[in-house]
């Protein structure tokens, strides 16, 4: 049991607390009171030295919008932010339900009149913008892995095609979010015309350009994956007279699977950071876009609201690269990632 927890919560990530669970149990206190203090110890003075030098250094730094904030300033527009969204779902709620009382009360008076439903339209919250940030890397993300992998295969496969593709790839690989998006914009802006209510314009340039710059990791790693396969498993494939999607399927996808995961591992972290990026420009709603309107707004609380912004980008790209961390783990064969 004890050591099925183990090996869980290091699969999760969670590796930290293996030698408190040991140290439960009695096994060898020293070195697992030694290993705590490394694993989490050592951290934890670090991230509060971190604090104390950034509550020290930051009074005495000033802005064209006051002060640089201290840790305490950022906690309290962490509450203000949470306030704002509890106040915000509120309001919603109180919405919804007025409208739900006087439709009752038309039907009553007139059972034959058609009712309107309106949704709400206030503001979206913090939690909301950070929620649409992932909703649009995923899908940038996702339309780069359905670009790259396959082609990364197809190159992997093909030597030719790999020498035809490598001067594109090349050059593109290195272009800015910065250079893609009036590109995208001018393209998306002429070919979706009528945008729909759940897939704003804004949001489909956010996503393209994300697209376009996080698609080269998973290409580059899926062709080498590909390319590294042993020989023999090729060899066994023609003497079976496997069809090309068979070979695929059967043999290339398998084995050059945690090189797949790497590439795209890559790619979302690329992403995550082109997002911002690309919000701010876009202005489509999101964490870049908030950062962009708490700058252009210049009020004494903006730049702790940054600094909040920051933080949360930092978490949540960590929390993102943990998961792709651990679906890695799930097709690596028992071979160690980080």
């Amino acid at each position: 049991m004890k050591d099925k927890l183990i090996s869980t919560l290091s699969f999760a990530g969670f590796g930290w607390c293996v030698p408190v669970i040991r140290l439960t149990t009695g096994e060898d206190p020293n070195e697992q009171i030694r290993q705590i203090f490394l694993t989490i110890g050592v951290p934890v003075l670090t991230f509060g030295l971190f604090l104390l030098l950034w509550n020290g250094a930051a009074s005495g730094v000033r802005t064209n919008l006051g002060t640089v904030p201290g840790p305490a300033q950022v906690v309290e527009q962490i509450r203000s932010l949470a306030q704002e969204h509890r106040e915000e779902r509120q309001k919603r709620t109180e919405f919804y339900a007025r409208q739900a009382e006087k439709n009752k009360a038309q039907l009553a008076a007139n059972p034959t009149e058609a009712v309107k439903v309106r949704k709400f339209t206030g503001r979206p919250t913090y939690l909301d913008q950070i929620f649409t940030s992932l909703r649009t890397v995923f899908t940038g993300f996702l339309i780069a892995s359905l670009i790259a992998v396959p082609l990364g295969i197809l190159c992997g496969m093909s030597k030719t095609l790999m020498t035809a593709l490598n001067p594109l790839i090349q050059i593109f690989k290195p272009v800015s979010p910065v250079a893609w998006l009036p590109i995208v914009t001018m393209i998306v802006s002429a070919v979706y015309v009528v945008p729909r209510e759940w897939m704003p314009k804004s949001y489909v340039i956010s996503s393209i350009t994300v697209a376009l710059c996080c698609m080269w990791p998973s290409l580059i790693n899926t062709a080498i994956g590909v390319k590294s396969i042993d020989k023999d498993y090729i060899n066994v494939g023609r003497v079976l007279r496997l069809g090309f999607f068979s070979r695929v399927f059967r043999i290339v996808l398998p084995v050059s699977m945690p090189y797949i995961f790497a590439g795209l591992r890559i790619s979302l972290g690329v992403g995550w950071v082109v997002l911002i990026a690309s919000e701010m420009l876009s202005q489509n709603p999101g964490l870049g876009k908030f950062v962009w309107d708490e700058f252009q707004n210049g009020s004494s609380q903006s730049l702790a609201r940054i600094m909040v912004a920051a933080f949360t980008i930092g978490l949540v790209g960590f929390v993102l690269d943990r998961i792709m961390i651990m679906l890695h783990q799930l097709v690596s064969y028992g071979q160690e990632t980080h």
